[in-house]
């Protein structure tokens, strides 16, 4: 007895996406290797769509790039560019958990962006 059922987009024993039926007579689950003949699939409409988020609701949307404020900790260090004093930073995992995080500098006065590994 399936754990799993209802819609045939999904494997009936372990609940993953199935790939669409190709050329082969059965269709083959990726991950427990379940087989579903192919004429299970016959007169089945499959549809997909993309949903993408308004723009206005992006949270690194800026409005006014001259009215934006920075956000962070201002700290003493020397912009490249300008040579003003104080610049705001946050930290990122870029890489692979077991290496350092990527902090990222932005100028208060010019906004130019520099990045550290660490």
């Amino acid at each position: 007895m399936s754990c799993f059922g209802g819609d045939p987009n999904f494997c009936p024993e372990c609940g993953n996406v199935l790939p669409l039926p190709g050329i082969q007579d059965v269709v083959r689950c990726p991950r427990c290797s379940f087989c579903i003949p192919v004429a299970e699939f016959s007169g089945l409409e499959i549809r997909s769509s993309v949903v993408f988020n308004p723009v206005e609701q992006s949270t690194l949307t800026l409005e006014d790039e001259g009215s934006s404020e920075l956000k962070g900790a201002v700290i003493d260090r020397r912009c490249s560019r300008c040579n003003t004093e104080g610049m705001v930073y946050h930290t990122r995992q870029m890489r692979s958990a077991d290496e350092g995080q990527t902090v990222f500098f932005t100028c208060i006065s010019c906004r130019y962006q520099e990045k550290e590994d660490s």
